[in-house]
């Protein structure tokens, strides 16, 4: 096969491995089990919880009602990894900090969403409602959490 100037070259092909013996995650580990590390312990341990120490920036904070609110203003999400990570926050809130979503297309479809049977896609708003997340657009944002007069004065223009 002859590759054109400049274009990428492909990848090769991943030899596909023989089925594992039941109990290994591969041949080879099996191999190194009944071979050189015979007096190891093989998955016998409890496994090992660990976690990847991430920090989170919200976009806007504010007390309300004695409750610390983490504001997060979302255009749209991009991918799986970027709407996942708001899950693994919402684990670690203390109760009185809550995580809000202010989404400027909440009807926006997800991203490798599904189309369903009538057609349509799961959209942003549905996610949040789904996970437990609190969520409003411009529009039903509540007014004691924004400056009204700047709202109206937008309404205007």
């Amino acid at each position: 096969m002859k590759i054109k100037s400049g274009a990428r070259k492909r990848r090769a092909i991943r030899p596909k491995e023989k089925k594992p013996i039941v109990g290994y995650d591969s041949n080879w580990e099996y191999v190194l089990h009944t071979s050189i590390l015979t007096d190891w312990k093989h998955h016998k341990e409890k496994p090992v919880d660990y976690i990847v120490e991430h920090k989170y920036h919200p976009d806007f904070v504010r007390i309300i009602n004695g409750k610390k609110i983490l504001l997060e203003s979302k255009g749209r999400f991009w991918d799986y990894g970027e709407y996942n990570k708001y899950i693994w926050i919402k684990k670690v809130l203390p109760e009185n900090v809550e995580l809000v979503f202010l989404f400027a297309e909440p009807n926006a479809p997800m991203p490798q969403a599904k189309r369903r049977k009538d057609g349509t896609k799961r959209s942003h708003g549905e996610w949040a409602w789904s996970k437990g997340f609190k969520w409003y657009s411009e529009e039903s944002i509540p007014d004691s959490w924004i400056n009204v007069k700047a709202k109206l004065n937008k309404e205007q223009e």
